[in-house]
């Protein structure tokens, strides 16, 4: 709210060319009780004070000599970043007037003064100009508390997620530092294909729920050191349809898009994956990025059935195929990304490398052994960018 005591703070700058028009106009606003009165009588100076002290009000003169007053509203308006320009004009020219309120001033006092007029029309102007102030910074200070708000539901969503992935970590020392390297990678690859803020930033809490559903498969299955039997594999392989089981349905957006992972992070761009047999673009693009980020991953790690590769073998291996994965496996785009963007997948894996994966073989691997992600899983990434 408002006081008398706010309006006779203010602080006003009086421009004018006339030194007996400045005196009386500082001796009318003194008089009156406004405290903060300056004055100048070169206009080329206004725009300076103006940048340095932003007055409340500008009482303007219009006819000034080298610049007059419309000139210097022009400049005026160049500080004024919220466009309020509070300026009141002092003519003797009925002209002027119109112009005048179009240049941006907002009210005008005519030559000679009316004192009575004259502070009616400040102390109006003084008014509006701090209850503009006051919406102003009731809006910064609204739109600063939903930025809290927003802030405050993106942690709890990463809180959520993060419980989640703690629940399937007790169950396999190695998911821990997989699902990290899984996020950044997602984070690089997503970024490198030109994926929008919104879709990057998803993908990064998403992309480490991809497994989730391995906390409904029996540990005699998940944790088995040798070749699953048929029966076991079609039992793992039902962690995709678990997982988005268990993150679907719900309202944020980290979740739903964890959901579409889950389910079809083991799909194929040639329609040879699982759970569903989906083909190209219908697999959706989240989780054929997080595809092959998750087969490079499965290929630098140490398995029962397999050597942990180096990154130069594992890229090979995606690129060009061996007898267990092709390039049709991966949607064409995004295996041209990782072809040209591989590198910091390299950087990521050495940061959050598991101990088991320290010794590097060669040789192909043979899949379909154990519930950890291996190629036969995995299926890749998109043709088009998300």
């Amino acid at each position: 709210m408002i006081s008398a005591a706010d309006i006779l703070n203010a602080r006003i700058l009086l421009v004018d060319d006339t030194e007996a028009n400045v005196l009386l106009l500082t001796r009318m606003l003194q008089n009156a009780g406004y405290r903060s009165v300056a004055s100048t009588m070169n206009p080329h100076e206004v725009c300076g004070l103006h940048t340095k002290n932003r007055y409340d009000l500008i009482l303007l003169d219009l006819q000034m000599p080298g610049m007059d007053g419309f000139q210097v509203m022009e400049g005026l308006k160049q500080i004024e970043a919220d466009g309020y320009l509070s300026v009141l004009v002092i003519t003797a020219q009925p002209g002027h007037k119109l112009r005048a309120l179009q240049s941006g001033a907002k009210d005008f006092i005519s030559k000679p003064f009316d004192l009575a007029e004259v502070l009616t029309r400040i102390h109006n102007m003084l008014e509006v100009r701090l209850l503009h102030w006051e919406l102003r910074l009731n809006n910064e200070l609204l739109e600063q508390r939903v930025r809290e708000r927003t802030a405050d539901l993106q942690e709890s969503y990463h809180e959520t997620i993060f419980a989640m992935i703690r629940a399937t970590e007790h169950r396999d020392v190695d998911t821990g530092d997989h699902v990290r390297r899984i996020s950044e990678y997602c984070a690089v690859l997503s970024e490198k294909l030109g994926c929008a803020r919104e879709f990057r930033d998803k993908i990064i809490f998403a992309s480490p729920m991809h497994d989730i559903g391995k906390i409904g498969i029996p540990d005699h299955i998940l944790l088995k050191p040798g070749r699953l039997t048929p029966d076991e594999w079609e039992i793992m392989k039902g962690h995709t349809v678990q997982g988005a089981r268990i993150l679907g349905g719900g309202k944020s957006p980290y979740l739903r898009m964890g959901a579409e992972i889950a389910l079809s992070h083991h799909e194929r761009w040639d329609g040879g994956g699982y759970p569903s047999g989906l083909k190209g673009e219908d697999i959706p693009p989240s989780a054929r990025i997080m595809n092959i980020c998750d087969v490079y991953d499965a290929l630098r790690s140490k398995r029962p059935y397999k050597p942990a590769f180096d990154h130069a073998t594992a890229a090979d291996i995606i690129t060009r195929g061996d007898d267990r994965i092709r390039p049709e496996h991966f949607d064409p785009a995004i295996l041209a990304a990782f072809k040209l963007n591989h590198g910091p997948f390299r950087d990521i894996f050495d940061a959050y490398m598991p101990s088991a994966s320290r010794d590097f073989g060669t040789g192909s691997p043979v899949a379909g052994e154990t519930g950890s992600p291996c190629p036969q899983e995995v299926k890749e990434a998109p043709s088009t960018p998300p």
